[in-house]
């Protein structure tokens, strides 16, 4: 059963126009959005030919956008993510960029460190999950049990990261960085949004600092600078994209002053010459539901707008009339797509020809086989010119 879409789009559309991203001439504007699925193979959290197969049914997207992957054992916070940090997990990963590539695609990686939104169970020798306060956040992490099912349990309270260890959770996130190049990603995106770790500072609610990463904005927007300068260091800021979340609730979060706190960053990361600025939509609920949004998501995606001069994508309720709207009004350059890229491996087309959309499976977005992962049909198999794809457990 599929679910109708937008009239057919037409050659004058703005979505489907090339754009210059860094050092690369995207095709059209459509993004596949970063989407947690956790498939990775174990032992390892390593990517596999099954995460090969998911994202090259999906590489006609403008750019791929991977999803989350920890760059540290210590940044993992849910059961079955993958990592970016050994040699088996940059080998599962380079059979994914392959084979995108091979189809003609663009791909970076998400680099994640979640901070506190994890479990002892997920941390090496079952330590506490670190983050700028020890502040427990509501809710449940998602591990994996005795019997290898995964398992929803209450957060635990996280230890404070002492200043010293600063440093290193810089280096992590360097090291992710050269380990993604080695994978042959095509660049990569910083994760500083949705309650994880970069987040967490940036946020009052969740840091109560005294010291240089603590207090005033500059303070508390201090260790996402010092990542994004060394993931430029290593990538060449023309293929580093940043990710926030303003006025994000997810995991918990709020600021005392989001608007001052975001308006700040922005206007910050223009000097690092970044490929984008990528925002999770604050009026995502009222784009999707078609209702007025509130002043606040209003004025704070002005304020990005405004104090982000470069290259600025936003991720969050869009289908495609809306899209064109916000690409045509200047709101954004590029649009991020998530659960529409779930479930239609094919979008883009299916926007170009005004086809109708496969509705997404909530129950398999997290855990399990190729069921709700690659086995979407594409047009050409909905209409029998192409086999319908496999949901053999020889992908596993």
């Amino acid at each position: 059963m599929t679910t109708s879409t937008t009239t057919p789009a037409v050659q004058t559309d703005k979505l489907f126009q090339p754009f210059r991203l860094g050092r690369y001439e995207l095709p059209h504007r459509m993004v596949m959005a970063p989407l947690t699925r956790s498939r990775a193979r174990q032992p390892g959290n390593v990517p596999s030919p099954l995460n090969a197969c998911y994202y090259v049914q999906r590489a006609s997207a403008g750019l791929i956008i991977s999803e989350a992957t920890q760059v540290s054992l210590q940044g993992q916070g849910y059961a079955w993510t993958p990592g970016i940090h050994s040699l088996e997990q940059i080998e599962g990963w380079r059979l994914v960029t392959d084979a995108v590539h091979k189809a003609g695609g663009l791909i970076f990686l998400q680099l994640w460190h979640v901070g506190r939104i994890s479990h002892p169970s997920l941390q090496p020798d079952n330590m506490l999950p670190v983050a700028p306060s020890a502040i427990k956040p509501a809710g449940n992490a998602f591990i994996e049990n005795e019997r290898g099912e995964g398992e929803l349990v209450p957060f635990v309270t996280p230890r404070s990261l002492q200043i010293e260890e600063i440093p290193y959770v810089v280096r992590q996130y360097v090291c992710g960085s050269k380990n993604a190049l080695e994978a042959g990603f095509d660049g990569v995106e910083i994760h500083s949004a949705n309650g994880y770790l970069l987040d967490q500072f940036i946020n009052s609610s969740t840091n109560h600092r005294t010291d240089s990463y603590g207090g005033s904005v500059e303070n508390r927007a201090r260790l996402l600078m010092e990542v994004t300068a060394a993931v430029s260091e290593v990538w060449g800021p023309d293929r580093v994209g940043v990710r926030l979340s303003p006025l994000g609730k997810f995991n918990d979060m709020g600021d005392d002053n989001p608007e001052e706190t975001f308006g700040y960053i922005a206007e910050k990361l223009n000097a690092y010459g970044l490929a984008y600025l990528h925002i999770v939509n604050p009026t995502l609920v009222a784009l999707e539901k078609g209702t007025e949004p509130e002043p606040s998501g209003r004025r704070m995606l002005d304020l990005i707008r405004q104090k982000y001069t470069n290259t600025l994508m936003i991720a969050g309720g869009f289908n495609h009339e809306t899209a064109e709207q916000w690409l045509r009004q200047g709101k954004a350059d590029l649009i991020a797509f998530g659960r529409k890229f779930i479930a239609n491996p094919d979008l883009p087309e299916r926007f170009r020809k005004g086809a109708a959309l496969n509705p997404d499976d909530p129950s398999t977005y997290y855990g399990g086989g190729p069921k709700g992962y690659t086995d979407y049909p594409n047009l050409a198999q909905e209409s029998g010119e192409e086999p319908k794809p496999s949901v053999d457990d020889r992908w596993r």
